[in-house]
């Protein structure tokens, strides 16, 4: 156990924004979170290990697509929807975890945490940022035995769109109804679901999730006093991870729609062109002859050149000079989430390619 500092703050937004796989939320509100998290307590990271197997810990999370409009997130909101559970759960919630790493989302717990004094667990439930609740359910997306409690609460008082929203029964049911809430709010909002025993979640979460995106961070913060390329090399060193290729983005076409942002990036590798699959985060990156290079649960990044730093799929523009970077599953801790065949079907179809199979049933070529 250690309490959580304002370097950390700096150091899960670095190193999280790299596992944002170009979603995962927004720089600024992971450093507004965090910083306010820290101005109301002083959050504690432990590992699952340290708590007993029957200590309930909560997934605290965002919904939605960062092309959204009209959506607002306050810290209140994140507090909120974790006190919505606990005033309808009949226990004790000990500590709280992130279903996932991002630019925001590796800080998702901390505030709730700090306000009501829970513990940030070192655990989440994918490594990595990925579009649909079921994918950082911890392999319960498709189970009808478990009974969920999951809540929401965000939006526009001023426009009528602020809700909050309780909602029990099986996690794939209530995580449609809480995408539909989060549409409604205005593209995003704050969420926290899924009470479950710690023993659970050691069997089934990415262990030390938070610990590895801190690590990054702060040797991306190392490096950068010395310019975008040795970030770069800073980043690849310490994932173990590979610059697929660099190039210019030559199109870009990507919708917002049901509260997530869908279409596919194109960048100009040398002779060749990548073109990378969106839905909300970057799902799989295939070359001009539709040879796969990387596919989810692989962590896939765009790196400004100019920086050295991650870029989000909103932030991405025509003619801008990116590195397509990669790090194989291999190389990351998987969680049940992403082993669950249940959770890409919905994607796969909106996507119109398949995942699932390179994912985990073949092998990737001229990539290690």
């Amino acid at each position: 156990m250690r309490e959580l500092t304002r370097d950390d703050v700096f150091a899960a937004v670095k190193g999280g924004s790299v596992f944002a796989s170009g979603g995962g939320g927004w720089v600024d509100h992971g450093l507004e979170i965090g910083h306010a998290a820290l101005s109301i307590g002083r959050p504690k990271l432990l590992s699952v290990e340290e708590l007993p197997d029957d200590a309930i810990i909560l997934t605290c999370t965002a919904i939605g697509a960062p092309a959204g409009r009209d959506w607002q997130m306050l810290g209140k909101d994140y507090i909120r929807a974790v006190q919505l559970v606990i005033d309808h759960y009949d226990g004790k919630i000990a500590g709280v975890m992130t279903p996932q790493n991002g630019m925001s989302s590796t800080i998702n717990g901390w505030l709730p945490a700090a306000a009501l004094g829970l513990a940030v667990i070192d655990a989440t439930g994918d490594i990595r940022a990925h579009p649909t609740g079921k994918m950082g359910s911890l392999g319960l997306a498709s189970s009808i035995d478990y009974e969920t409690i999951q809540a929401v609460a965000g939006g526009r008082p001023e426009l009528g769109s602020y809700i909050e929203l309780v909602v029990k029964g099986t996690p794939a049911r209530t995580s449609n109804i809480l995408r539909t809430a989060s549409d409604m709010a205005g593209g995003f909002i704050a969420a926290a679901r899924h009470p479950l025993p710690a023993k659970y979640i050691k069997e089934h979460a990415a262990l030390g999730g938070i610990s590895i995106a801190l690590e990054l961070g702060q040797a991306i913060i190392q490096a950068e006093p010395e310019g975008p390329e040795a970030v770069l090399k800073a980043v690849v060193r310490k994932t173990k991870g590979k610059i697929l290729g660099r190039g210019k983005v030559i199109s870009k076409n990507v919708r917002y729609s049901g509260a997530f942002d869908i279409g596919t990036i194109d960048v100009e590798v040398a002779k060749n062109v990548f073109r990378l699959h969106v839905m909300n985060e970057y799902m799989a990156v295939d070359d001009r002859s539709s040879k796969r290079l990387a596919t989810f649960p692989d962590v896939i990044t765009t790196i400004d050149a100019a920086t050295g730093l991650p870029v989000s799929v909103g932030d991405v523009v025509e003619g801008m000079e990116l590195a397509v970077f990669a790090i194989d599953k291999s190389r990351i801790p998987l969680s049940a989430s992403v082993k669950d065949p249940t959770v890409y079907p919905e994607v796969e179809e909106v996507l119109g390619i398949d995942l699932q199979s390179y994912a985990f049933g073949k092998e990737k070529q001229n990539y290690a």
